[in-house]
């Protein structure tokens, strides 16, 4: 069985999209699946390419154990979407430019991110980027559940499992 591919995406690749790789990252690693998923991020418009995460949610994400230091921004391409199994999206208005650039007949599932949050009623991950620091705290709260319900959905929809011995 090949990798299973996920993207992340939001507009710039500097706060949302990266807080929820780093998560999705970090969850793979306790389950042992880092070698049977891979995740990736970018942002639908190319404002930050090449820059680290926003230090708002760089240090977020370090207060609960993720390490988002790495990472590097990169803007969506058309391409992304054969080469990635779920391409998800953190709100409406990225939503709108990624099925843009989509096509037809390409690989990816196209869906939002917070589709998977179990128990929350948020339809979108807010952007965090011109507010003050609470909205990296519920920025990190939604992705956290987001990121348990996607593992959960590919437990049933693709059989993946933690390995045996893992922390998930």
């Amino acid at each position: 069985m090949s990798k299973l591919r996920v993207l992340m995406v939001c507009m710039g690749n500097i706060c949302r999209s990266p807080m929820a790789h780093g998560v999705l990252e970090q969850r793979l690693r306790e389950r042992g699946l880092e070698n049977v998923i891979e995740v990736d991020s970018a942002g639908t418009h190319g404002y930050h390419i090449g820059s680290g995460p926003d230090p708002r949610a760089r240090d977020e994400a370090r207060g609960r154990g993720y390490d988002i230091s790495h990472l590097r921004a990169r803007q969506l391409e058309r391409e992304d979407f054969d080469e990635f199994d779920y391409i998800l999206v953190m709100d409406e208005a990225n939503e709108r430019i990624a099925r843009q650039l989509q096509g037809k007949d390409t690989r990816a599932r196209l869906q939002r991110f917070p589709e998977y949050a179990v128990n929350r009623p948020e339809t979108e991950v807010p952007d965090p980027y011109y507010g003050g620091g609470e909205g990296f705290v519920h920025v990190m709260d939604l992705v956290e559940a987001a990121a348990d319900g996607l593992l959960a959905h590919f437990e049933r929809e693709h059989g993946i499992r933690p390995r045996k011995g893992s922390t998930g």
